[in-house]
């Protein structure tokens, strides 16, 4: 018996739930099987009654109880861009404690959504470039910024990076430029990949006046990313400060219907033997 989860790094705010619950759906129609929400911190202390009366799990747990049901094979598809350590370093030390009270239960994380070591796999840029042209106005050619939240981790830079190559392709002569940026970054020298800043690109003079679409490259809403969040803060700053900048922000990568075809996918290859990120075998 198998159990599927598609899961976040997990949020406070409700949104986030709601739409990761809404993605697990589309799975689960296309699978022909159920694929389950969970997060693997934090959802659980949202209020029951604003995620629809159901409560908010967190992964531990929620696969805890599939294997006290009979699942034997936990399969876990990350709603993440990349590698980040949540998945390669929590994830596994937590599954490590499932596998104490149930040993003989098998499990395997698919890969991200960019992998980067699979095929050139252009759908995501693909997506990325959908969401730009919907704020595209007629005789503009505005400047692009692809910002995601920043990450401690060379590997989850170096997919935002590559997805930023990739949408400058894309868009071709729609648009002045395509450049990528962080929302924020820990101190110190050893995270300057994170750079530039989104508040520092918005006031340099490539970007500080006329048009700017900002690429979200978030998943969910939340307080980063949602309505009143953070990137909207950094936003308003910026045209404060510089009243000739317009800067409209796209969708989020989570809220585009082309995403499930993606997950679909990398679920596939982790079921199919192809390819996955993690794989931990039962213990006896």
């Amino acid at each position: 018996m198998r159990a599927i989860f598609l899961v976040d790094n997990g949020s406070l705010r409700a949104q986030a739930t709601l739409n990761l619950r809404r993605v697990a759906a589309s799975l689960s129609e296309l699978m022909g099987e159920t694929v389950q929400a969970a997060s693997l911190l934090h959802s659980n202390k949202i209020p029951v009654k604003e995620v629809d009366g159901i409560p908010a799990t967190t992964l531990g747990p929620a696969a805890e109880r599939s294997a006290e049901q009979g699942a034997t094979e936990i399969l876990i598809l990350p709603f993440f861009f990349g590698p980040s350590k949540a998945l390669t370093s929590y994830l596994p030390e937590r599954m490590a404690t499932l596998q104490e009270r149930f040993p003989h239960v098998k499990m395997r994380v698919a890969p991200p959504l960019v992998d980067e070591l699979g095929d050139n796999d252009l759908r995501l840029a693909h997506l990325l470039a959908d969401n730009v042209r919907e704020k595209l106005q007629p005789a503009t050619k505005p400047h692009v910024a692809l910002v995601d939240h920043g990450s401690p981790i060379p590997d989850v830079t170096a997919v935002r990076n590559r997805l930023a190559g990739q949408l400058s392709v894309l868009l071709a002569d729609d648009v002045a430029c395509v450049a990528a940026a962080s929302m924020e970054r820990r101190e110190g020298d050893e995270y300057r990949f994170n750079e530039p800043l989104l508040e520092n690109l918005l006031v340099s003079p490539e970007f500080n006046a006329g048009p700017v679409i900002l690429a979200m490259l978030f998943l969910s809403p939340g307080r980063h990313a949602g309505e009143g969040g953070d990137i909207a803060e950094i936003c308003a700053a910026a045209e404060q400060q510089h009243p000739g900048l317009s800067v409209t922000t796209t969708k989020l990568v989570g809220e585009h219907p082309g995403i499930v075809d993606i997950l679909h996918s990398r679920l596939r290859q982790a079921i199919d033997d192809e390819r996955f990120l993690l794989d931990i075998p039962a213990i006896t």
